[in-house]
């Protein structure tokens, strides 16, 4: 038997609680927007990635729900993704021009926390952990976790760079070899390559900040449920060793589509990229990442994009800096651990 869905809760004045369905897709693409703004200066949501959250692949392994007045359009929206065992991924969209905006994200994160522990107890553990990422500039979203009992633990750098049409021709570092995920006559990829790359970005982020295991079936679903996603954009590093022999696994790269802006071209936006600790300064994440940055270029793309730790232990930053990275803005994660075992 599954847990229940928490009550809808209650909210202030003519404000009730609902799921989101199909036709509030228009009104969440400007919450999102809205909510870039603020914290980017900027904005470039893609339609397709929220009509996946809301009635497409994405939206079945997420509990939400949205605030409406009277005219019945969302002016705040809550999404809880149960991630893996122990993780569940939360995100709100508030409009703050709303009075009753307080008590809402109050009431929201409340049922978000339910839900979570919901999720947790059909998995059958005792703990879960909470992962809000509200801008880094975003005092009043901060407020609000910490009043939930979140607390700020991490920055996150929302890194880009752009693209040469020059750059198509860009080679691994010696000794190292990179290549596509191999793929069937109908296209799909083939299964044991797929498992290296899992086993690649597992043993990679071991030693990582807030590090966990997701299983080979969470991490294709997951990572399939995006839009932007593409079996062509799947990437193996080996290195040879150095006393001779067959090359070995020493990382991977997993690449989706970014979504082109009115009148602009599309980009690649770097998922994960991960290197076995073995094979750490030879090259292989600088010829992982030239790879990506090779293929946006045959493709005619004008970006990479990517997300680094701030205080990555590998110093992550600092190779993509040294690639010609720089930080559009940045993320923080904001944690709250609940114990079921009681």
């Amino acid at each position: 038997m599954s847990e229940p869905t928490p009550d809808l809760p209650e909210l202030p004045g003519a404000w009730r609680a609902r799921v989101p369905v199909y036709d509030d897709i228009d009104a969440l693409v400007e919450l999102r927007r809205l909510d870039e703004l603020q914290g980017t200066g900027g904005a470039h949501v893609d339609p397709a990635g929220i009509e996946s959250e809301v009635a497409g692949q994405a939206s079945w392994t997420r509990r939400q729900l949205v605030a409406v007045g009277a005219d019945d359009v969302p002016r705040a929206w809550i999404t809880v993704h149960d991630r893996a065992a122990g993780r569940a991924l939360v995100w709100g969209y508030f409009d703050r021009d709303v009075p009753e905006i307080d008590s809402i994200a109050h009431a929201f994160y409340a049922w978000a926390e339910e839900a979570a522990i919901a999720m947790a107890r059909l998995r059958g553990v005792t703990e879960t952990r909470l992962d809000e990422s509200p801008f880094a500039k975003d005092t009043r979203q901060a407020g609000w976790l910490a009043l939930a009992g979140y607390a700020k633990k991490r920055t996150w750098l929302h890194m880009e760079r752009p693209v040469t049409p020059e750059e198509a021709e860009l080679e691994p570092r010696a000794g190292v070899i990179v290549r596509p995920v191999e793929r069937h006559e109908n296209g799909l990829p083939v299964a044991a390559d797929l498992q290296i790359v899992h086993q690649m970005l597992e043993e990679s982020f071991e030693d990582h900040f807030n590090s966990y295991r997701e299983s080979f079936p969470e991490f294709v679903q997951r990572l399939r449920e995006d839009p932007g996603h593409s079996w062509d954009h799947w990437w193996l590093a080996y290195v040879e060793p150095e006393d001779g022999g067959q090359p070995v696994p020493a990382g991977s790269v997993v690449c989706s589509v970014l979504s082109a802006p009115e009148g602009g071209a599309e980009g690649s936006y770097v998922e994960y990229i991960g290197v076995n600790r073995a094979a750490r300064g030879r090259g292989v994440a600088k010829s992982l990442l030239g790879a990506v940055i090779a293929d946006a270029a045959r493709r005619g793309r004008d970006r990479v994009g990517l997300e680094v730790d701030a205080d990555s232990p590998t110093k992550a930053d600092q190779l993509y800096l040294a690639l010609g990275f720089t930080t559009d803005y940045a993320t923080d994660s904001w944690f709250k651990d609940i114990d079921l075992s009681d």
